[in-house]
């Protein structure tokens, strides 16, 4: 009796993790949601804030524009004659919705051989780790959401070349904008 009641905890548990959180507009209630005995979403963004020194507000808010916090998320599919599916428009893939050749690149600078795009440590350990290099590289302060978004979907050398849609701009006006919501809500909430 108590091995069958472990087995289906764990995978209630298990299946709670491979799912999106139902409160995405609410940094607290991601957390409240996430942190538990096999995961703690809030010591791992904290975590790669101190590693790489990028606030977790700017780090949450870059998943939640890039995927909604899905794990399995992917771009659209193209489409032959409107209807017959065919390929996606990018690879990118998981929470942070990263290209399959920066993904390679993240590995190996960092070692994280086994890391995954749908694993909220792994993903979160990744946009810390590209805000990072964007502020080496582009001179983009750790703490502006907006650029940070911009080399984010631009690349570094994208946003070198400056030349964004207004659609781009929204993205980011809308990741700076959720950042500073997130703060809020952190500080209110003591994580």
């Amino acid at each position: 009796m108590r091995i069958a009641f472990f087995i289906a905890l764990m995978a209630i548990t298990l299946s709670a993790c491979a799912s999106a959180p139902s409160r995405i507009n609410n940094a607290c209630a991601i957390f409240e949601q996430r942190d538990g005995l096999f995961n703690n979403w809030s010591r791992q963004a904290k975590r790669v804030e101190r590693e790489f020194g990028v606030p977790v507000p700017i780090l949450m808010a870059t998943i939640y524009v890039e995927s909604g916090f899905q794990p399995y998320a992917k771009p659209q599919r193209k489409y032959i004659l409107g209807f017959i599916p065919w390929g996606r428009i990018s690879s990118a893939y998981g929470y942070a919705q990263a290209l399959d050749g920066t993904w390679a690149t993240y590995k190996a600078d960092t070692g994280h051989w086994s890391a995954s795009r749908s694993d909220f440590g792994d993903a979160i350990h990744f946009v810390g780790w590209y805000h990072h290099r964007s502020s080496q590289k582009n001179g983009i302060p750790l703490t502006d959401g907006y650029n940070l978004y911009l080399a984010y979907y631009a690349g570094h050398a994208g946003y070198e070349r400056g030349q964004f849609t207004s659609g781009i701009r929204g993205a980011a006006q809308k990741s700076a904008n959720m950042a500073r919501q997130y703060e809020q809500q952190l500080r209110g909430c003591g994580y």
